[in-house]
């Protein structure tokens, strides 16, 4: 072949590239305006299983448009700042970078998360904050239970630890900004969900105080501290609904009056609403007040596909004043992520018989945003 040939096959062949690449870009930048968050959470993977979940990312997850990836990693990193609080074979910083890149190279915004203020202890196990450092406790005369059961005389679900004791914040601020900054990140999720102890009476400090005050007090002393290094902070939105009045019950909403901090917080937090049972429409209430909201299902594929096509309806149906609030979607998983992969690709099979599995949700939800217009 010619030169001269070459040349005249090569511009149909890049101008089919250029085509290509137009529609592509056009269909992303329709999505981004229909539905800005397509978010992703689950358990940082654990070390073993690093190079099997970048490879989730990069062909999983990017494909399906996700563009934002939720890890909870909480004590799962070799902490330089505390290495008292590590995880036994936590990732190490190279491990982390494998994640960055892979997101990086998938356009996914990053967000770790480490939970602050309740879920400090998960049925008989006290986690490592309260474990390392007692001192922090906010209930400190609840033991924790050999062999754990709900619903217990002390009301046990999680620990929380106390916001008002005045060396608590040095050390969690300290795993924050480490983790914030081998994440690359510019934000945070702090958890503080299921919060039920709060200001409890026997607390030489909280009791008698406020629950929403001290709720709302804690949010905005960790999104100010964010606020230094330009980050903004994302937490779970269930203690900030009314249990009572809703109806939605102390699980997905508020019984111990915390649900007033939603006047309270600053209105740049950023809520993932969620909701498995039934698709509550919960997410009006946060973009009524001004604050920005994702939708977060967990395994229930019908319930998530009614709440992306509330979402969407919210955004299609709002002033231009209040759209800028419904941001989107937040598929959420609760097993371990290996556990999670394995039930994706099918090596192990769904212990509950029937259609809910948190494979079916995550598959339902983004074939369902793949097809969005």
């Amino acid at each position: 072949m010619t030169v001269q040939m070459r040349k005249h096959t090569l511009i149909p062949v890049l101008l089919l590239l250029t085509i290509v690449c137009s529609i592509t870009s056009k269909a992303q930048s329709d999505l981004d305006t229909i539905l800005p968050v397509r978010g992703f959470c689950i358990a940082a993977p654990q070390k073993a299983g690093i190079d099997a979940f970048t490879t989730f990312i990069t062909k999983e997850l990017a494909p399906r448009q996700v563009n934002t990836l939720i890890l909870r990693v909480d004590y799962n990193y070799e902490y330089g700042s505390h290495p008292e609080l590590r995880d036994s074979n936590a990732l190490s910083k190279a491990d982390v970078k494998k994640l960055v890149a892979a997101c990086k190279q998938s356009k996914i915004r990053l967000i770790p998360q480490v939970n602050l203020l309740g879920h400090q202890s998960w049925a008989s196990t006290t986690h490592n904050l309260l474990r390392v450092y007692p001192q922090f406790d906010e209930t400190p005369h609840v033991k924790m239970p050999e062999k754990y059961a709900w619903p217990n005389a002390d009301g046990l679900y999680c620990k929380s630890y106390c916001p008002l004791h005045p060396e608590v914040h040095k050390i969690v601020f300290e795993l924050v900004d480490e983790i914030c900054e081998v994440f690359e990140t510019d934000a945070f999720h702090a958890g503080m969900d299921e919060v039920f102890y709060l200001g409890d009476d026997k607390c030489p400090r909280c009791s008698g105080r406020d629950k929403a005050e001290l709720f709302a007090n804690e949010v905005r002393k960790i999104r100010d501290h964010l606020a230094l290094s330009k980050r903004e902070l994302w937490i779970w939105g269930d203690r900030l609904i009314d249990g009572k009045t809703t109806g939605i019950g102390m699980w997905e909403a508020s019984f111990n009056n915390s649900h007033r901090a939603i006047d309270m917080i600053p209105k740049d937090v950023f809520i993932c609403d969620w909701h498995y049972e039934r698709p509550d429409k919960t997410p009006v209430l946060f973009a009524a007040k001004g604050i920005r909201v994702a939708t977060s299902p967990w395994r229930n594929p019908t319930n998530a596909v009614a709440q992306l096509n509330d979402m969407i309806s919210f955004r299609k149906g709002s002033t231009a004043e209040m759209k800028q609030y419904f941001q989107g979607m937040v598929q959420t998983v609760w097993s371990p992520a290996q556990s999670f992969l394995d039930e994706f690709y099918g090596k192990s099979k769904n212990p509950n018989p029937g259609p809910n599995s948190q494979s079916a949700c995550f598959r339902a939800l983004f074939d369902a945003i793949r097809d969005v217009k």
